[in-house]
């Protein structure tokens, strides 16, 4: 997968994960099992929210380029 996140990074989100299991599940995980589901989250379910984040990316620039564009009309000069 081409997303790279830190040791720390990995290591909040591997908790992240064991918290949710013993909070909305009432299981305790293991790191391994943890650690599983991170791996598994990151490759098959991370590219979907990183295409929506490029979308979301790519809406907000073609917003400031029409905006620049409206405003360089703007700046024209009348002959």
């Amino acid at each position: 997968m081409f997303i790279q996140f830190t040791k720390q990074q990995k290591d909040k989100m591997i908790s992240e994960i064991q918290r949710y299991f013993y909070e909305e599940r009432n299981e305790e995980i293991g790191l391994i099992a943890a650690e599983n589901a991170f791996d598994f989250f990151k490759n098959h379910l991370g590219p979907y929210f990183y295409n929506e984040a490029i979308k979301d990316s790519r809406l907000i620039m073609e917003q400031k380029m029409n905006s620049m564009e409206e405003e360089l009309f703007s700046l024209e000069k009348k002959l």
